[in-house]
């Protein structure tokens, strides 16, 4: 069967769209924060356990996320600040109790936050049921940001069948877990149409290092890569270019250089305007809204 929320289309045959802000790839930076319970199997390993068999606490696998957390996450922190550039944290919610200081320094730095869950668990395994999880994670984050919260990525990317009409009934407007396009799409739900935000597999410091397990250096590859395709395909309709990270992947210090290399060549090009999913998610229904009302003169 064909994708069952967002009806097909050839990217070639989009709508042209206006740039934002006189720009036409816009880049989002997303930091996936996460909360790795302790006492819990962990989300993923670096190290396999003896004889192959599972241990909880698993202390190695446990400290790999905790000191992306301690050391990866004020390296990005301080990057960011120091080039300038606006963030996201794709947020597990339970980050705000379980590491406090992180969440203020987010907070502080202007960084929009996004939805993931309460932990780092599929939305599948909530105990308390798939909405219940949402509803906690969503009052979690508006209780601490005190904004609310417009934007999903579910743990894993992994959603159930109700997912997006839970999301859109919880008063979400846009979601990074159908990677489709390099544009936002409409997902049709039963409660009107939420917006598919554009994310990646390709070039996220998780796909990249932890899945596929490159030697440094393959991101900045395949931006680079990456943004020369898109340089050539603006001239016909603008980008979406989202940047996966994490702070034990891409924090650590063999790979903090790959992601100051990674700004740089952004910023050295005329094309790129850095922004965030709210601020994508308003252009793009404000020059959908101005398209429709073009076509029904």
């Amino acid at each position: 069967m064909s994708n069952p929320r967002i009806p097909y289309r050839l990217a070639s045959e989009r709508p042209v769209l206006p740039p934002m802000q006189g720009k036409r790839i816009l880049v989002h930076l997303v930091v996936n924060v996460e909360h790795w319970q302790f006492d819990q199997a962990m989300p993923r390993t670096i190290i396999t356990p003896p004889h192959g068999k599972e241990t909880i606490p698993d202390v190695p696998n446990f400290s790999w996320a905790d000191y992306g957390m301690r050391a990866g996450l004020p390296r990005i922190l301080k990057l960011f600040a120091e080039r300038g550039v606006p963030a996201s944290t794709s947020l597990n919610a339970g980050v705000i109790a379980a590491y406090p200081q992180a969440a203020d320094a987010m907070l502080h730095a202007g960084w929009e936050f996004i939805g993931h869950g309460v932990h780092q668990r599929s939305l599948i395994q909530a105990s308390g049921g798939e909405e219940g999880l949402v509803s906690e994670a969503l009052e979690l984050i508006t209780r601490f940001t005190g904004q609310p919260v417009r934007g999903w990525l579910s743990p894993g990317l992994r959603e159930s069948d109700d997912t997006p009409d839970i999301l859109m009934r919880k008063g979400v407007d846009h979601v990074y877990d159908w990677v489709v396009d390099d544009l936002p799409s409409w997902i049709e739900t039963r409660h009107g149409d939420l917006l598919a935000m554009p994310y990646n597999l390709e070039i996220n410091d998780s796909i990249v290092y932890a899945i596929e397990k490159h030697a440094t250096g393959e991101m900045l590859s395949r931006l680079r890569h990456t943004l020369r395709l898109f340089e050539r395909e603006v001239e016909e309709n603008p980008r979406v270019l989202a940047i996966g990270l994490h702070p034990h992947l891409i924090g650590v210090p063999h790979r903090l250089q790959e992601l100051e290399d990674m700004i740089d060549l952004l910023q050295a090009s005329d094309d790129v305007l850095f922004t965030t999913g709210s601020p994508i998610a308003d252009w793009f229904v404000t020059a959908t809204k101005a398209e429709a009302s073009a076509d029904s003169r």
